[in-house]
């Protein structure tokens, strides 16, 4: 959707030191475009020591609101006319509206809120709960205020410097009346109490890309303690300190739920408005759009997979070109799969569609999804064009489940046989170790719906 930038265009933004990878203008400019908001979100890059200006600048141009990330959620505080209860006491704003009478800015924290939406979507409160803060700056503070106005048991604040975890314990104690958050450093994990299961919070900057695979605590002893693992940063979607938490058995919660909500209720506070729960889905899906950047995915497996099917719901959540390998043959052949079997021949297919994979990773086309044939990877040619053209997923199914989904279709040539599931399994066994061999990522189909593989492939891709 294109929309017309006019002298009517109320205009919102983000201050931050860097701001060039930032996906926020994706939240509220989809917003925008999906509710017929005359609005425009734009980052501006606000150099050290110049955040005043930054914002007399904003006042005069008639900005309508800011969001204010790294580093200056605090040091914007000076400068506001008034300020959220909420905000204050946490001490640090990343949202700013304008005041009502247009004179100043308010300052808001929407991290909170974030924060507290991310723990709901995945139905995990935290009232009764043991955790574990990792960190104790700038995202950290609104997480520990959380745990406090939800509830929390006990809160444990591990961070580099002590004294830092230790001023951000007596604030929110202070707060909560009671000896709820506790200080310790990172190297002293191992002195949590281990009769018991923890939530853990990672609030550091730790493992962003592209330091992948960096974690604050590599331990494995660590990761047996936490039931529930939310990583800050979200991307990579699954970090290393994600993999660790689900290698010991936790739910995963990754950070672009708390950048999704966090940035809507910014958008509602400009616009006195509400975002639905259907909207706000829609926006997320534009986030795994911006985040994957274009690259191509190709879909791999054995018939009856689910490639076709998955590759039709990628392309209606993101908005992909959607390529099904058979089907660009047969337009090429102007004939159907099975028609080139019985005239030609397998070897002569397999020609025709090794040409047809290296004619499209050869083409720079871009944001694709390409369902390929079973028989694709085999050749080792097919492979090297495969990865030349972006992506490969295996999604796997045990012979059993391809059975079901496709016993009944007559139109594969390779089943035409007495026993389905024998010839099924045989050529699992043959393809399989190819297919692992192959792929980049692996995702399980059985037992899934069609949009949870869909969603799941997206969200490992980032």
């Amino acid at each position: 959707m294109t929309r017309d930038v006019k002298g009517t265009t109320k205009v919102c933004g983000l201050i931050a030191n860097p701001v060039k990878h930032t996906v926020s203008p994706a939240i509220h400019n989809t917003l925008a475009d999906y509710l017929d908001d005359d609005l425009v979100y734009v980052p501006f890059e606000v150099q050290k020591g110049k955040v005043k200006e930054a914002l007399e600048g904003a006042l005069s141009m008639g900005i309508l609101g800011l969001n204010v990330s790294v580093p200056y959620k605090s040091e914007v505080i000076p400068f506001l006319q008034e300020i959220d209860p909420v905000a204050e006491r946490i001490g640090a704003v990343n949202t700013l509206v304008r005041t009502d009478n247009g004179s100043g800015f308010k300052g808001y924290n929407t991290d909170y809120y974030g924060l507290l939406k991310s723990f709901e979507d995945y139905d995990c409160p935290l009232r009764g709960e043991s955790v574990i803060l990792l960190g104790a700056g700038g995202v950290a503070r609104p997480a520990a205020f959380l745990c406090a106005r939800e509830g929390a048991k006990e809160v444990f604040i591990l961070n580099r410097t002590v004294e830092k975890a230790e001023g951000l314990c007596r604030e929110v104690n202070d707060f909560s009346q009671r000896d709820l958050c506790k200080a310790m450093s990172i190297k002293d994990y191992g002195k949590l109490p281990r009769d018991r299961k923890y939530i853990c919070i990672q609030l550091t900057q730790v493992g962003m890309y592209p330091d992948n695979d960096s974690v604050v605590i590599d331990d494995p002893a660590f990761y047996e303690l936490i039931h529930t693992g939310f990583d800050a940063v979200y991307r990579p979607f699954t970090t290393r300190f994600l993999s660790l938490c689900r290698e010991h058995g936790a739910r995963c919660i990754s950070g672009l739920r708390m950048l999704l909500y966090q940035g809507i209720r910014a958008y509602e506070l400009w616009n006195d408005t509400t975002v639905s729960a259907e909207l706000a889905e829609l926006v997320y899906n534009r986030l795994l759009k911006e985040l994957i950047g274009g690259e191509n995915i190709l879909l791999i497996g054995f018939m009856g997979s689910g490639k076709s099917a998955v590759s039709k719901e990628i392309r209606k959540l993101i908005g992909y070109d959607r390529i099904d390998l058979d089907t660009y043959i047969e337009k090429k052949e102007k004939r159907k799969i099975s028609e080139i079997f019985a005239e030609n021949g397998e070897s002569y297919f397999r020609d025709v569609e090794s040409f047809s994979m290296r004619e499209l990773a050869e083409g720079d086309r871009k944001n694709v999804i390409l369902a390929a044939g079973g028989g694709l990877p085999i050749r080792k040619e097919n492979r090297e064009y495969m990865h030349d053209f972006g992506r490969i997923v295996f999604l796997k199914a045990t012979p059993e489940t391809v059975y079901e989904r496709i016993k009944d279709d007559t139109s594969r040539p390779l089943l035409q046989t007495g026993d389905v599931l024998g010839k099924i399994r045989e050529l699992q066994d043959k393809r399989r170790d190819i297919y692992m061999e192959t792929a980049d990522i692996e995702v399980d189909t059985d037992g899934k719906t069609i949009p949870q593989i869909a969603r799941e492939i997206l969200e490992a891709i980032l």
